[in-house]
């Protein structure tokens, strides 16, 4: 295994992890995770786009349901695309429909180490 200690400069036009976990109750998921889906297909349209990916907790008392991480070419590229209102409308519209409060955590990370397989 090899590790690498990455500076974490902010440059902004380096690459970035966008990660954002969800506290949601368990009879919310499927439903939820559907219109995800639809609003990540938005997403994958937009410049700076490179990929995304949603994980489901294996137990369902996982504080954290869902985490999704997603890479973007840069951070402004990350924030015009979630500031477009289509996005932003069904962001909020999926959050007021849910019977129970989802709780989002988003943060836009750089990676400070990566390790490897030898």
């Amino acid at each position: 295994m090899t590790t690498e200690n990455l500076p974490a400069d902010g440059a902004p036009d380096s690459p970035v992890t966008f990660i954002n976990v969800f506290e949601i109750s368990a009879d919310e998921l499927d439903a939820f995770v559907e219109k995800w889906e639809q609003r990540a297909r938005l997403m994958r349209e937009k410049p700076g786009f490179i990929d995304s990916r949603m994980h489901r907790a294996r137990s369902s008392d996982s504080r954290f349901q869902l985490v999704n991480v997603s890479h973007w070419a840069s951070q402004e590229a990350w924030e015009a695309a979630t500031a477009d209102p289509d996005f932003s409308a069904r962001t909020r519209a999926a959050r007021e429909e849910a019977k129970q409060p989802v709780t989002p955590n988003p943060a836009v990370y750089d990676v400070v180490v990566e390790l490897t397989a030898p």
